[in-house]
């Protein structure tokens, strides 16, 4: 515009800008010098190597979660008639067998029953293929000092009660020992595990590859149910089944865990298979 004369090429901001002192450069960032760490600031944590056995059982669990489509479904189960039959016969059967009946014997009797009615649930995909398995090899979770064991029960279906309990007692004995072998561990077709036993009352468990199902038993506790209309105490147990959905429908894994609630309260059914 006319009256202002300007320098050529220089505008009045840029000639305020440049009557500034120019800003100073940022200086070199100085290092930090290393303290080292007092006794008391290297006690608070312990850098162990994990051992042989955890790393597998960690890769197996992580590749379960990587390549299954793992679901989750619960029931629960009334567990008076168990508990009574259990201790109507508890003496005798220690007496003739040398070994208590635990809770654990009517569940895998339940579920060799209930896996010969829905095949799908002893079975495990193999690339585009499923195999149908024609044994029922259960394998049973341990807590042992050397990490989760899950030695296997060969033809649960062909043993009886006492057979059961007496391998489960034996397993116990030697994960403590750590005795148990490889080939104890391996061939599974389905496994179950008892959080109970530790007090969990509910719990997701996690596959045992390449098995499409897994039977997870919680603490037993008190709690009110309604029957015929009434309201009453009783020992209850909730039951989850965590399954592969590639391979089991919802319907079959929810209809598997119905029938494991009913033989488990009507027990005397087992004996039968009906």
């Amino acid at each position: 515009p006319e009256g202002i004369k300007e320098e050529k090429g220089t505008s009045p901001l840029q000639k305020t800008l440049q009557e500034k002192e120019p800003v100073q450069a940022a200086p070199a960032l100085i290092q930090k010098k290393k303290i080292a760490p007092s006794a008391a600031e290297e006690g608070r944590a312990t850098r162990k190597k994990m051992t042989p056995l955890r790393r597998k059982i960690s890769q197996h669990l992580v590749n379960a979660q990587q390549t299954a489509a793992i679901l989750t479904t619960f029931n629960e189960a009334d567990m008076s008639a168990v508990m009574k039959l259990r201790k109507q016969i508890q003496e005798d059967f220690v007496a003739k067998h040398g070994v208590k009946l635990g809770f654990m014997s009517f569940f895998c009797k339940a579920v060799a029953i209930v896996l010969k009615e829905i095949p799908i649930i002893n079975s495990e995909i193999d690339g585009s293929d499923i195999i149908y398995h024609n044994r029922i090899d259960l394998g049973i979770a341990l807590g042992a000092p050397q990490g989760l064991l899950v030695p296997v029960i060969r033809s649960v279906d062909f043993k009886s009660f006492s057979e059961v309990e007496q391998e489960i007692y034996d397993f116990g004995v030697e994960s403590k020992n750590g005795s148990i072998t490889s080939d104890q561990m391996s061939g599974g077709t389905f496994t179950i595990t008892n959080g109970g036993v530790y007090g969990s009352m509910m719990s997701t468990p996690i596959l045992n590859p390449p098995q499409t199902a897994i039977l997870g038993l919680h603490q037993i506790k008190d709690r009110a149910v309604v029957e015929n209309g009434e309201i009453k105490i009783k020992p209850m147990m909730y039951v989850a089944l965590t399954y592969d959905h590639r391979a089991v429908s919802g319907k079959e894994a929810v209809l598997f865990l119905v029938k494991i609630k009913d033989f488990i309260e009507d027990p005397e059914r087992m004996l039968i298979g009906s």
